[in-house]
């Protein structure tokens, strides 16, 4: 949710090289139900979208400590590639 200049530097920070979906009207997060009128903090959910924009999967328990390595092994059970 946060804004473009917010995420730039993140990405940059982080040397990512994926897009990073600013959503400072929370439009999108509403949509995907991660905040709602009562709760206007996004919960912590990874939702992982196919190359023809379907949710495949979410993940609604995300850990912190684990999330990098929760990603792998989901990605690997969806099927993705590795680059």
């Amino acid at each position: 949710m946060d804004d473009t200049e917010t995420n730039k530097k993140f990405a940059e920070n982080v040397e990512a090289d994926y897009p990073i979906l600013s959503d400072p009207e929370k439009k999108v997060a509403a949509a995907y139900g991660v905040v709602t009128p009562e709760r206007q903090l996004a919960a912590r959910w990874t939702f992982y979208i196919g190359p023809d924009g379907k949710i495949l999967a979410i993940d609604q328990k995300v850990s912190p400590r684990t999330a990098g390595a929760d990603i792998v092994t989901r990605l690997q059970e969806l099927g993705v590639k590795k680059r």
